[in-house]
């Protein structure tokens, strides 16, 4: 199947909650954290229902308008939605969320995301927040030149993440 990398329409937005929610209950249960399918449910089950299909909306809506400053690509295999990444730009780059669905990771689609939103970014700092346990995802970003901070935080109390940066210098650590 191949899988294409593109800007996402308003109507997407249906699409793009519940696909988070879907990668959360993939990604995230940890019995050693506590986190289970009732605790994800409860905090990030609302990027499912209309309000959070009205955030993304809104989201691509004002990344559409200001592309030099919010950036979305979704991943279509053939009409679904299988995976995102989202950025801002501020004083620094900020990355996240960025997701793929586990049936299709492996296939150097994260990769090819990856290229884009660095492209997107150019040669400036940038960051993101990655899950402590997140092992496969802490080893993408290092592969991306992305380096941890020694900064922690725990969402909403008790999901713990650690803070990863990428400095200017890094455009040449692809790889």
């Amino acid at each position: 199947m191949t899988h294409v990398i593109e800007a996402p329409r308003a109507d997407d937005a249906a699409s793009l909650g519940p696909l988070q929610l879907r990668a959360w209950l993939q990604t995230y249960p940890c019995e050693d954290a506590g986190i289970d399918e009732n605790w994800i449910r409860e905090h990030r089950g609302s990027s499912a229902t209309e309000e959070g299909i009205a955030r993304w909306r809104e989201f691509i809506e004002a990344a559409r308008r200001q592309p030099d400053l919010l950036f979305c690509r979704v991943v279509r295999s053939g009409t679904e939605i299988v995976g995102f990444l989202c950025g801002r730009r501020d004083e620094v780059v900020t990355l996240g969320p960025m997701y793929l669905l586990e049936e299709v990771q492996g296939r150097g689609i994260g990769g090819r995301l990856m290229g884009e939103f660095l492209t997107w970014a150019g040669n400036t700092p940038m960051r993101l927040w990655v899950t402590d346990y997140n092992e496969r995802a802490i080893r993408f970003y290092r592969r991306h030149g992305f380096k941890a901070t020694g900064e922690r935080e725990l969402w909403q109390g008790k999901l713990p993440n650690v803070r990863m940066a990428r400095d200017a210098t890094s455009s040449d650590n692809l790889g």
